[in-house]
């Protein structure tokens, strides 16, 4: 399996886990919109960011294949340097 592949199943993975616990949850907060709000807006911010974190690594390597590598890369620095 490819990293890619591996890497976007994790993602998938932890969004379904967001989901399932906040259905859990969700009636022991009868009668409680705000929490319900809460747990809503929660819910969809994980897995936003989820989704952010997913296309910066897209965008990562289809710039690294289309640079020819991670070897052209820039190089960086280090905080001892």
């Amino acid at each position: 399996m490819k990293p890619r592949t591996i890497k976007t199943l994790g993602y998938l993975i932890s969004s379904l886990s967001v989901l399932l616990l906040g259905v859990a949850s969700w009636s022991g907060l009868a009668g409680k919109p705000v929490l319900q709000l809460c747990l809503a807006l929660g819910m969809a911010a994980s897995i936003a960011g989820m989704a952010c974190r997913w296309l910066s690594y897209q965008i990562e390597k289809d710039g690294e294949a289309q640079a020819g590598g991670p070897a052209n890369a820039p190089a960086t620095t280090t905080a001892a340097e």
